[in-house]
């Protein structure tokens, strides 16, 4: 087949535009902690943007438009953020916010924080509210056994210390 008709890319269009980063239909629930990283971030960016911005070196310009993309979802995740305040809840029940400590059925000890969408971090023991982990626990009480749905098998863990964020 001839190619003579096909436009290829100049330079200018290599990688095109990028694909928006993907958005959560749900509500943006972030403990202020959550916010200021957010915010942080959007500063971050920003001045990365600056620094980029009018460099015509091919590749400064596709990591200009990575930047500006991450940029705007941020922007929008902070303008869609819903604060909640852990403090100002009872801590009789596994909230947002709330520090719970479960035991599983070996008797091993687990640690949670359950946060906003984009606070989560395993690595530091942050889980997302929307998490199966964190649905299951949300509403217990101290001496409750809940189940976590696993795509591995469900396991039941009860919850024995509660701690507001």
């Amino acid at each position: 087949m001839s190619r003579a008709f096909v436009k290829e890319p100049d330079g200018e269009e290599i990688g095109g535009g990028l694909p928006e980063r993907p958005r959560s239909s749900y509500t943006n629930y972030v403990t202020p902690q959550g916010l200021a990283q957010l915010q942080s971030r959007v500063r971050e960016l920003s001045s990365e943007r600056d620094a980029l911005d009018g460099n015509d070196d091919l590749g400064a310009r596709q990591q200009l438009k990575q930047v500006e993309r991450d940029l705007h979802y941020y922007e929008e995740r902070v303008q869609s953020a819903v604060v909640v305040q852990p403090d100002a809840q009872a801590d009789d029940k596994v909230r947002f916010g709330s520090t719970v400590e479960v035991l599983d059925s070996d008797g091993q000890s687990l640690r949670f924080t359950i946060v906003g969408e984009d606070e989560a971090d395993a690595s530091h023991e942050k889980i997302s509210w929307m998490s199966p982990l964190a649905r299951a626990l949300l509403e217990a009480q101290v001496g409750d056994v809940v189940t976590w749905k696993r795509p591995v098998g469900d396991k039941e863990l009860e919850v024995v210390a509660i701690r507001k964020g």
